[in-house]
């Protein structure tokens, strides 16, 4: 026997790593001695002991190498690495030269994404498969206080067989433990290993229970057909109403990527859907097709699209429930499908968007024909600076946006003082045409008003504005501004049919070319008075702006098809143009004047508020014309001098936070619009949210008593991976709407919405996924008066790597007025 002291192999192995993959081939030890024993032709490594060889290492106190069997015996904190990262640990490994094959004692994995394998005892064949006898597979974190305890979740087998070719790893004879408790036996089952990120194979499997569809069980098959694409294809089985088919393409390219969605079913008993026209009790054949594409042109362009189409409107209420899932569930509605097609450039100072739009509504009151096609709608915007003498910013704003409708979407304008019940009820009650939502003679502008018309409306709008900020010696803001803008619209109406015949009772429809312009100039002033107290800094910001423009022509002569959303608060005080869209644009002299106050304490709280006015000066007042749709009426700026509107913002520290809007009478000052909202992290387990608002009537846009609601939600974390929570949400002007339909004859009363409910629990940790919530609808109102309510109970299990399972179960009850459509 002799003994040597082992060299250090660093400066050997960097030798060898440069001839290329023949380094790979030979064995390189390190340690801190070299045993060589000639009677038993060995040769051991001992302390700290490494060996590598063709990409893998091996360590351990000792490593002996039988020369006359070609074995490595290695023992004492022995550990193995493979190319790819995987580490195995155990007592004693019994290899061949190559590290290929051999047997382990107390084998235990730990791979790249930290699950891990474990077993008494372990065979390695060919490096390429290994068989763990009586092994344990797991992807939770050992506990920290006791390691010695089950995982929260293990898989246990009588063999498990791990292959590196295939990247799968097969299970024989097994059994699902949770906290070390057998809860499933599965005699046979298998998985990808950590490497494999997609893999073709069945999926998770959801479950679900309707009253409308039955027992069910959705098992999708995932199928990689190639890097770059693949296929999965969900069969759904259910009890009452037969086989759901669905199939999901998906395809990457070199500059994007698409996919394509289709479903389809025939229904087997059709009797559990209401009937035409509350439902698709006559449709045999029932589905869908969806797909969204998204590619890049260069670094400034792109194009794509994002399209739905089903058979019926009700198909996917019925037949799908869409989840989003982050700390809780959330159960969504469908009331609206928007298809659309666009190009995108961003430049550093410009941007270009050209979009079209189909749009399909899903509540039975939605009358195809009546929503709009909108293509294209094309927005160009570009800002310029450095304009040498002239200085501050120029912008440069275009927009161009076509529409087309078959029919023309009337809104009743009802009142409760003198009008027949008939003028305001839904139709179904009066016996006209489900649609038609105005009483039969009276499509005029005292009773109805327009949110949309037949036809092709065509406009073009330019807008060209400057500003620039001056600040004096003594602390004061300047910022003159100028814009002109200019529209050209071509509107080519129909007049011909049942409802269109109306339309000239509002507008008119002889299809001239109409333009306007609205140049403007002003001026905001600022002065901020500036306080520093031992407690905090205190802003008070008198501020006033001026506004010079002719009035605005052509009121009501334009359809307004995007500028019938108006609300008046603190946001757009300030705003030169208080419309959100371009189909209207504020016109006469305007002063906007009010008062902001900043507190920002030492230690981080934070109070804000603002109280101000607008008056009009000079020239017709926008917002007191109505158009046809009768945006201005009852926004609080119909009048020469506008409600007051107010903000206080209030942030004692990053735990807390208060925000209120309200809206008051001018003459009165009765309250006619607040939000209410707040937030709190009560403790580092527990937060907690709610809003209230409440909107006074506003008759000239249809809504004849005050609209009040309540909102809230809550979460506590039991632990750092329990948690519950709830949301809550209630319509408080109920009795409101119920005595105003007994006043005036309405039928409709207990058919309002009361409120829903979301309740929830879940578990999350690094290894799984649990989660249950059970929500409740109310009773809800759709436009038609169907009175529905729905239960839904879901649940989700996953565990990382294996996958999960999803449970659903929905209770609906439904019924429409005097039993129509049943």
């Amino acid at each position: 026997m002799a003994v040597a002291h082992a060299q250090t192999m660093s400066d050997r192995l960097n030798k060898q790593a440069q001839k290329g993959d023949k380094a790979k081939d030979r064995l390189v030890v390190e340690s801190q001695q070299l045993v060589f024993d000639k009677d038993k032709n060995t040769v051991s490594a001992v302390g700290n002991a490494q060996l590598y060889y063709q990409g893998r290492v091996l360590e351990a106190d000792k490593v002996i190498y039988d020369r006359n069997t070609n074995r490595v015996f290695a023992s004492g904190n022995a550990k193995l690495t493979e190319e790819n990262g995987q580490i195995a640990y155990g007592d004693r490994f019994e290899l061949t030269g190559d590290f290929k094959d051999g047997f382990i004692d107390s084998l235990r994995v730990e791979t790249t994404d930290r699950t891990r394998l474990s077993a008494p005892r372990a065979e390695r064949t060919d490096g390429e498969t290994t068989v763990f006898e009586r092994g344990t597979y797991t992807a939770c974190d050992a506990c920290k206080d006791d390691p010695s305890k089950p995982p929260l979740w293990q898989v246990r087998a009588k063999r498990i067989i791990h292959k590196n070719e295939e990247r799968t790893i097969y299970y024989e004879d097994a059994t699902l433990e949770f906290w070390g408790v057998p809860l499933a036996y599965i005699p046979y089952f298998s998985a990808p290993d950590s490497t494999v990120k997609r893999k073709s194979g069945f999926l998770p499997p959801h479950f679900v229970i309707s009253t409308t569809l039955g027992y069910g069980a959705s098992i999708p098959y995932f199928w990689a057909i190639a890097p770059n694409y693949d296929l999965t294809v969900t069969p759904t089985f259910m009890t009452r109403q037969g086989v759901l088919g669905q199939a999901e393409w998906r395809h990457r390219l070199m500059n994007g990527s698409y996919n394509i969605k289709a479903s389809g079913i025939f229904q087997q008993d059709k009797s559990a859907f209401s009937n035409p026209p509350f439902g698709a009790s006559n449709k045999d054949f029932r589905g869908s097709v969806e797909s969204q594409g998204k590619f890049l042109i260069n670094d400034k362009w792109q194009w794509g699209w994002d399209v739905t189409a089903a058979t019926d409107k009700w198909f996917f209420q019925n037949y799908r429930y869409r989840t989003a899932y982050d700390d809780v569930f959330t159960i969504t509605g469908f009331k609206e499908q928007i298809s659309t097609a666009y190009l995108t450039g961003k430049g550093e100072r410009s941007y270009f968007d050209a979009r079209g739009y189909y749009f399909r509504g899903l509540s039975y009151a939605d009358w195809q024909k009546r929503q709009p096609v909108v293509a294209p709608v094309v927005d160009y915007d570009r800002r310029f600076v450095g304009l040498g003498g002239f200085g501050g910013e120029l912008t440069l704003n275009a927009n161009l946006t076509s529409i087309t409708r078959a029919e023309t979407d009337y809104q009743s304008l009802v009142r409760a003082n003198g009008m027949t019940p008939g003028s305001y009820q839904f139709p179904i009650a009066t016996g006209t045409s489900i649609y038609d939502t105005c009483a039969p003679g009276q499509y005029n502008r005292t009773n109805c008003f327009v949110r949309g018309v037949a036809g092709n409306y065509t406009r073009m709008s330019i807008e060209a504005s400057w500003r620039r900020t001056f600040i004096d010696p003594l602390g004061q803001s300047w910022t003159p501004f100028a814009s002109v803008r200019g529209d050209l619209a071509f509107a080519s109406l129909d007049t011909k049919g049942a409802f269109n015949q109306y339309l000239p009772n509002f507008i008119d429809t002889s299809g001239d070319v109409i333009s306007r312009a609205m140049p403007a100039a002003g001026l905001t002033y600022r002065y901020p008075f500036i306080a520093d107290t031992s407690f905090g800094s205190h802003v008070i910001e008198p501020i006033a702006q001026v506004i010079a423009r002719p009035k605005e022509g052509q009121i009501g002569k334009m359809p307004n098809e995007d500028a019938q959303s108006l609300t008046f608060d603190d946001t757009n005080l300030f705003e030169v143009n208080k419309f959100s869209g371009y189909d209207r644009v504020e016109g006469g002299s305007r002063a906007n004047v009010g008062m902001q106050y900043t507190f920002t304490a030492a230690q981080g709280a934070f109070v804000s508020a603002l109280f101000g006015q607008s008056h009009q000066i000079g020239g017709a007042n926008s917002y007191a014309t109505s158009d046809l749709a009768h945006v201005g009426a009852n926004s609080g700026l119909e009048t020469r001098h506008s409600d007051y509107v107010g903000r206080l913002q209030i942030q004692p520290s990053s735990r807390y936070s208060f925000i209120a809007r309200a809206r008051f009478d001018d003459s009165t000052f009765a309250m006619k619009r607040v939000e209410l909202q707040a937030t709190a992290a009560l403790t580092d387990k527990l937060s907690a949210s709610v809003l209230y608002a409440r909107y006074a009537a506003q008759p000239d846009l249809g809504y004849y008593v005050r609209r009040e609601g309540l909102s809230t939600s809550a979460t506590y974390y039991i632990t750092d991976n329990w948690y519950v929570l709830g949301t809550a949400q209630f319509d408080l002007s109920r009795n409101a709407q119920e005595k105003f339909y007994q006043q005036t004859g309405g039928q409709f009363s207990n058919a309002l919405t009361f409120g829903s409910v979301q309740l929830g629990a879940g578990y999350r940790d690094e290894c799984t996924t649990l989660a249950f919530v059970y929500g409740n609808s109310g009773k809800m109102t759709l436009s038609d008066g169907t009175r529905e309510r729905v239960q839904t109970f879901m649940l989700r299990l996953e565990l990382r790597t294996l996958g999960g399972a999803k449970y659903s179960y929905s209770q609906t009850s439904m019924a429409t007025p005097d039993g129509l459509g049943q």
